[in-house]
Formats: C-alpha cells, structure tokens, sequence
C-alpha cells in the first residue's frame, strides 16, 4: 500500500481538506494538480474537485463509506446535483450539525458517532451508511470522534489519549485492529493529517519518520 506525504494550498492539514472512500476522492475545486495527482496515485481512485456549502474544507463537512456520501444540509443543490450527476450517491444529512467529517467515525462495517445525535437521527445514519452497527460515543472523551480517529476496512489509527479499553472495544466495533498515534510532528487529533482508505494513505507533509512507521502498521499497510 502507498504512502506520500502532502500538502493542500500550502497546508498539512489535509483531512480537514479531502474526503475518500475506496471508490472516489473529492478534493477542493482550485487544488495544484500534484495534488490530485497523489491522491489518485496513493488511494488508487477517481478523484473530483468539488465544493461543500461555497467551501474548500471538504473533510470537514463529509463523510461516509463506501455505500454513500453524506453531506451536511448547508450543501448547496447544485453542489450535489453535480456530485450524483458523475455518478456519487450524495446525501443531504439533515441536522443542526454540519462538520459531518467531525462528528462521524465510518467504515463499512460501523459507525461511531457524535453522542448528542437523536436517535432518530442515528436510525437515519445508520439506514444511509448501510453498516451492522452504530453506537454513539467517545473517544479519549472526545466527543468530535470523527476528529480523533482515522479508520479504514483493514485498520485504524486513533487519538493519543485511547486507552487499552477503548482500543478493544474500538477494534470490536469496526472489525480491525487499532493503534494511537499522531499527525504532523505531534497533533492529536489524527483526521487533521491523515487521509487513508483500503489501498494507501496521504499524511500531511510534517508527519514525522516514526509518525509514519506508527501509521502504517496501525492501518496494515505491508
């Protein structure tokens, strides 16, 4: 599996800039082509330039799985008319929370999400995604777990702060193995700097040498 370090509009927080799944890409309209370029290259995918709700942090407002993308109500029409007219399954998530990428912890066996979600809006959740379980919680006492934590169909890599528990319980959910970590010569909070899926993975570029030994075995890159 690929690995490369990256940079958006000069950034290294590129999750709060790009969303993948193992199909498709969407990174911001307006990104230098080498960006593009590695991200198709790394997570081996179609990859689309986009806008959520007039902005560029993409990795913000969405989330998902393989089943279908979920985008929060500030969305403009057009902008998801073009996104399923290219052939996306992009749905409005109707909720007075729109930082999706936050709230929302997703592979395609599980959800962990936001515990101040209804229930009926976790039914609604978890009908979309189309996966066994969802489970509101925390992570580390982080409820933002979508901010925490990077999961994939084959591992994970989590908040610093995670206990043994909440790693075996974590990896009970989701059906992978998990390990702590950090992004970007110490940030925590992994989705910051951490884009992955089933085929490789982009870290923002100040991601040290033995960040990225940590990643790679956490998300089973051989």
């Amino acid at each position: 599996m690929p690995l490369d370090r990256l940079r958006v509009f000069g950034n290294p927080n590129i999750g709060v800039y790009i969303f993948a799944n193992n199909k498709v890409a969407l990174v911001p309209e307006g990104c230098d082509p080498e960006v593009k370029e590695k991200v198709r290259d790394n997570l081996d995918v179609e990859v689309i330039e986009a806008r959520i709700a007039g902005s560029v942090i993409l990795g913000v407002f969405l989330a998902g799985n393989d089943n279908v993308i979920l985008a929060p109500k500030i969305a403009r029409d057009e902008e998801i008319e073009s996104l399923n007219e290219v052939g996306l399954n992009v749905k409005v998530f109707h909720s007075v929370y729109t930082a999706l990428g936050n709230i929302l912890l997703i592979n395609n066996k599980a959800a962990l999400v936001y515990p101040d979600l209804t229930d009926r809006e976790v039914k609604i959740l978890s009908e979309e995604l189309g996966v066994e379980t969802i489970v509101k919680g925390t992570i580390a006492r982080i409820p933002t777990v979508g901010s925490a934590a990077v999961i994939t169909d084959k591992g994970g890599l989590t908040h610093p702060d995670t206990n043994e528990d909440e790693l075996r319980k974590l990896s009970e959910l989701f059906g992978v193995n998990l390990d702590i970590g950090t992004v970007n010569f110490g940030v925590a909070f992994i989705r910051t700097g951490l884009v992955a899926n089933n085929h490789g993975a982009l870290i923002g570029e100040k991601t040290t040498g033995p960040e990225i030994m940590r990643i790679m075995k956490a998300l089973n890159m051989g």
